[in-house]
């Protein structure tokens, strides 16, 4: 079996699951009781949040725990959108790539009388700053674009949008749920005020994320009761997730050196092996995307079932987000890059992981040789 779905989400590593354990069975107080039990849960917590917060180059005090990075994004749009709307700045600029969990907060955002202004992405999938600061008015209050994209892997040029948005004055958002663990993510350099990332895409586990909110940005409660992550979050902390989440990414930042260049060869690998199959298409620049990500579209083919084929022999993929799983509409990350929908409706995405080998690499890109070319053949392709 090989599993090629990593950005849908990955294995508990053995590291996360130890660091768990103690807070399951041992430590296992709340951390809001007086008490020792409690309190040694308390100190469990705040030792990961100065952890998590060292691997963003950020301060304890500006990590929040949320249920996951849906949540974390929700909460950082609304927060920037109502410190904008009390500064009489009601105009927020996002891409129109982003992850559904953005997309639909600004719909709302949108009926509740905010203006959106959702940027066109160009072919190659990568949005430029200057688009960015073009777009910014004198009633802008926040700019949201993400990190890299969870479908195509593209990674943005964060630090110069940024950058641009720190000189206007403008809140800058982040959506880092596929860039955690997988690239070096420093919140000051970047310029960036609020910060989603989840868990269970860097070996954590899931149902546990982290919103970042620079110094001096209060979160705007979405779930109200105790007091909580400061009063910012209610509901008691999920501390054996946290403590995982903890432990998983300062594994993930200590070995990404040398995981990215081992997962870029592969990645470059496949590839140039799906790169040979006539009429295909690689989605997003080929250089600047994630380590592990691969995207294709292949003309002539339904991508459902290319994954279904490619399932019976034991190779796990997707055509897209897995938020999107069962939607009959062409992903709106490839329309937006300029894909007819015939071409979108035949994409794969491979997002491999750190246990892939060569031999993996070379059996994926040779059953999907085959396969795309028995769907040509079975349904009479022809490529003129």
């Amino acid at each position: 079996m090989i599993y090629a779905d990593h950005a849908a989400t990955t294995a508990v590593s053995p590291a996360a699951i130890a660091a768990m354990i103690p807070y399951l069975d041992t430590v296992y107080g709340n951390p809001s009781s007086p008490h020792l039990f409690g309190q040694r849960a308390k100190a469990a917590l705040d030792d990961a949040r100065s952890r998590i917060a060292h691997c963003l180059h950020a301060d304890a005090k500006e990590i929040y725990f949320t249920s996951g990075g849906s949540e974390a994004d929700n909460q950082a749009l609304r927060t920037a959108a109502m410190i904008g709307a009390a500064n009489g700045k009601r105009h927020i600029v996002s891409a129109a790539f982003e992850h559904h969990a953005v997309l639909h907060t600004l719909d709302a955002l949108a009926r509740e009388g905010f203006t959106v202004t959702l940027l066109p992405v160009p072919e190659d999938g990568i949005l430029p700053a200057a688009d960015v600061a073009a777009a910014l008015r004198e009633d802008t209050a926040l700019v949201s674009v993400m990190y890299a994209n969870n479908e195509i892997g593209t990674v943005q040029p964060a630090a110069e949008i940024g950058a641009v948005c720190r000189k206007r004055g403008v809140l800058f958002h982040t959506d880092a749920v596929q860039a955690a663990g997988h690239l070096p993510l420093d919140v000051q350099a970047d310029c960036i005020d609020l910060l989603a990332i989840s868990a269970h895409k860097f070996h954590g586990p899931k149902g546990i994320g982290v919103l970042y909110a620079r110094r001096g940005i209060t979160p705007k409660p979405l779930i109200f009761g105790g007091g909580q992550e400061r009063g910012r979050r209610a509901g008691t902390e999920n501390v054996p997730a946290i403590m995982g989440m903890a432990a998983a990414l300062e594994e993930a930042t200590a070995h990404l050196p040398e995981n990215t260049v081992r997962l870029t060869a592969l990645r470059d690998r496949i590839i140039a092996g799906l790169r040979a199959i006539p009429q295909s298409c690689l989605n997003g620049d080929a250089v600047r995307r994630l380590p592990a990500n691969i995207h294709f579209s292949f003309a002539g083919i339904e991508g459902e079932s290319l994954l279904m084929l490619l399932d019976s022999r034991g190779i796990c993929a997707s055509a897209g987000s897995a938020c999107a799983s069962g939607s009959t509409e062409p992903s709106h990350v490839l329309t937006a890059i300029g894909r007819s929908r015939a071409l979108a409706n035949g994409s794969l995405r491979l997002s491999i992981g750190e246990e892939c080998t060569e031999a993996d690499a070379d059996c994926i890109v040779q059953n999907v040789q085959e396969i795309v070319s028995y769907l040509r053949e079975a349904a009479h392709w022809n490529e003129n």
